[in-house]
């Protein structure tokens, strides 16, 4: 994509960051005589996001920076019991089904 004056806009990726790398930025931030500023420059990450991860570390604790997929506690509890509750359903209907095929009267 070009802007105007000929400038080339490209596609920025969203970068990844693993759960080691955000708690050690947060730790480097929170030492004494180090700004959130400085650190999110040396680390080559914008000061929103360390000051986010420093939020959703201070609010979640270890639970905090789950890895794609997996969720702390309750909301897990309740993706496996709708998943238990979709078969148990799709086995009752199966049983239904055939109960009504054997159950015909043979003319």
């Amino acid at each position: 994509m070009f802007l105007s004056g000929g400038v080339q806009m490209l596609e920025q990726k969203r970068r990844k960051y693993d759960r080691e790398f955000k708690v050690e930025a947060v730790r480097l931030s929170r030492e004494a005589g180090r700004r959130e500023a400085g650190v999110a420059r040396d680390l080559g990450i914008c000061e929103n996001v360390l000051h986010r991860w420093r939020g959703q570390l201070a609010q979640g604790g270890e639970a905090a920076f789950p890895r794609k997929g997996y969720q702390s506690g309750e909301p897990e509890e309740l993706r496996r019991l709708r998943r238990q509750l979709a078969e148990v359903t799709e086995e009752r209907d199966i049983l239904k089904k055939a109960l009504a095929v054997l159950s015909r009267r043979p003319k």
